[in-house]
C-alpha cells in the first residue's frame, strides 16, 4: 500500500431528486480533487435517496447515462469515486449498488450481499465480494448491514484488501452512531489488519425519514484516526499511513502485536461456520 488520501462524504439525499443529488455529488468530487484526494466514498443509495419501497421507481442502469456524468467528474478530477445507488436488476427488485468509477474511465461495482430483513422484499442481493485497486491501494466495500458479518471482512482481507469502505444509510432512530460503529468496526479493522472507512447519509430525505450522519476512519489496530459526527453535511479527509499496514502484511515486525492474524487460521476447524449450523 502507498500513502492514500481518502474523502468520506455525509450528505443529504432528497428522495427521487436525481439531478439535485447528482449536482451535489459533482461538487464534492471537485472539492476532493482540489485537495488531492485519491478515493472519495459517498453514502449508500445517495444518488436517488434511500427508500425501500420506492427504490425501483428511480433505479438506473449502471453504468449508464446518469452514472456516466459521475464518471466524467472522476476523470476530470483524477479521483476514484465510490457512489451509492439503486441499480436496475431486470426485475421489480433493484440492487443496492456501490459503483466504483476510476479516473481512467473504467467502471466496476459492488452489490450489497447481505440485505437487512426489512430490505429483502424490495431488493435483490448481490453474490460477489470483489476487491478493487487504484494502484496505490487495494480495497473492498461492505454496504451498511454487510459490516455485521465478520466473514465478509475476512474474505476481503484475504483477497488483498487494505481498506474496507462502508457506506451507510442509517436512520436517526438507531441511536448513537459513533458508539454503535466502534463496537464492531474496530473489531473488523483489528482482526483483519485493514483500514475501515465509513460514511452515512444525513438529514431528511424529503419523505419523512431522517438519517444521523457520521464519517469515521479506523486503522488496522482498531484505533479511530479521523472522524466527524456532526448533523450537517460535510466531507472528512484523511491520510492513511501505509507503514502500519505494510509492516503487518509484509511481516516486517518481530512483535506479535503486528501479526497478520488471518495467516494463523485453521480452516479445517471451521466447518460449522461454512455450513451455517447453529448449536446451543
Amino acid at each position: 500500500m502507498e500513502k492514500t488520501r481518502l474523502a468520506l462524504v455525509q450528505m443529504r439525499s432528497e428522495l427521487g431528486a436525481l439531478d439535485k443529488n447528482l449536482k451535489k455529488i459533482g461538487e464534492y468530487i471537485a472539492r476532493a480533487g482540489a485537495r488531492g484526494v485519491d478515493i472519495i466514498c459517498f453514502p449508500e443509495m445517495c444518488l436517488q435517496g434511500y427508500s425501500r419501497d420506492r427504490a425501483r421507481l428511480t433505479a438506473v442502469e449502471a453504468p449508464g447515462e446518469i452514472t456516466g456524468r459521475i464518471g466524467e467528474a472522476a476523470r476530470k478530477e483524477g479521483v476514484t469515486v465510490l457512489v451509492g445507488l439503486a441499480e436496475a436488476s431486470g426485475s421489480q427488485k433493484p440492487y443496492i449498488t456501490q459503483l466504483v468509477l476510476f479516473p481512467d474511465g473504467s467502471v466496476q461495482k459492488y452489490r450489497k450481499t447481505h440485505l437487512g430483513r426489512s430490505e429483502e422484499a424490495f431488493f435483490t442481493a448481490g453474490d460477489e465480494l470483489p476487491v478493487f485497486s487504484t494502484g496505490k491501494a487495494r480495497f473492498g466495500i461492505e454496504i451498511c448491514w454487510d459490516m455485521h458479518f465478520p466473514e465478509v471482512s475476512a474474505i476481503l482481507s484475504l483477497k488483498g484488501a487494505e481498506i474496507i469502505f462502508s457506506p451507510h444509510a442509517s436512520p436517526v432512530i438507531v441511536g448513537d452512531r459513533r458508539g454503535i460503529w466502534m463496537k464492531y468496526m474496530a473489531a473488523r479493522a483489528y482482526d483483519n489488519s485493514v483500514y475501515v472507512a465509513a460514511c452515512n447519509l444525513v438529514g431528511g430525505n424529503g419523505a419523512g425519514q431522517q438519517f444521523c450522519g457520521g464519517a469515521l476512519v479506523i486503522d488496522p489496530r482498531g484505533n479511530p484516526v479521523a472522524e466527524s459526527f456532526g448533523r450537517g453535511e460535510g466531507m472528512l479527509v484523511a491520510d492513511l499511513d501505509p507503514d502500519l499496514i505494510n509492516t503487518i502484511r509484509m511481516k516486517k515486525s518481530k512483535s506479535m502485536r503486528d501479526s497478520f492474524y488471518l495467516d494463523c487460521r485453521r480452516p479445517e476447524l471451521y466447518g460449522p461456520l461454512v455450513e451455517g449450523r447453529h448449536t446451543s
